[in-house]
């Protein structure tokens, strides 16, 4: 059974992905300003990936570094970390498609549609991430999950 501090460690680490997810939903909030509350649990994280220079990279490498390859720390908690980085590398692939493929569409009701439906999508996801955490079980999401036993 993980320890508290690695249950709220854990927690902490899919809150990279749910960072970098927020941007499908501009114009939701705009439309919704109520939608706007979800964007609280992410708010450190977008506060240190901008206050530092390169701050996305130096936190994916510190945690890829200090975190996952570190075999003194418990599995748990690299399972955790390698899957919320996985998640991460996948919405950063999708975001560049949405800005080089998309971008003359971006205010088509089908590219928004879909952008909302991806939001949403991923926030189911790192709901039930967030809850396998704090029960101290490992998010069992099918391929991701897969692909991060593999790495470790």
């Amino acid at each position: 059974m993980p320890s508290i501090g690695a249950k709220i460690l854990g927690v902490l680490l899919y809150m990279i992905p749910w960072a970098d997810c927020l941007a499908f939903g501009n114009h939701l909030y705009i439309k919704y300003p109520f939608t706007q509350i979800i964007q609280i649990p992410a708010i450190p994280i977008i506060l240190i990936e901008r206050s530092i220079p390169f701050g996305n990279l130096l936190l994916f490498l510190a945690i890829f570094i200090g975190l996952v390859r570190n075999t003194q720390i418990s599995y748990f908690l690299r399972f955790n970390a390698l899957q919320s980085l996985l998640i991460n590398i996948g919405i950063i692939i999708v975001n560049f498609i949405f800005e080089i493929i998309f971008s003359p569409f971006l205010n088509s009701l089908i590219i928004r549609t879909f952008s909302s439906t991806l939001l949403f999508s991923l926030f189911a996801v790192i709901v039930y991430c967030v809850w396998s955490c704090t029960q101290g079980n490992e998010p069992d999401l099918p391929i991701i999950s897969e692909a991060t036993k593999m790495q470790l």
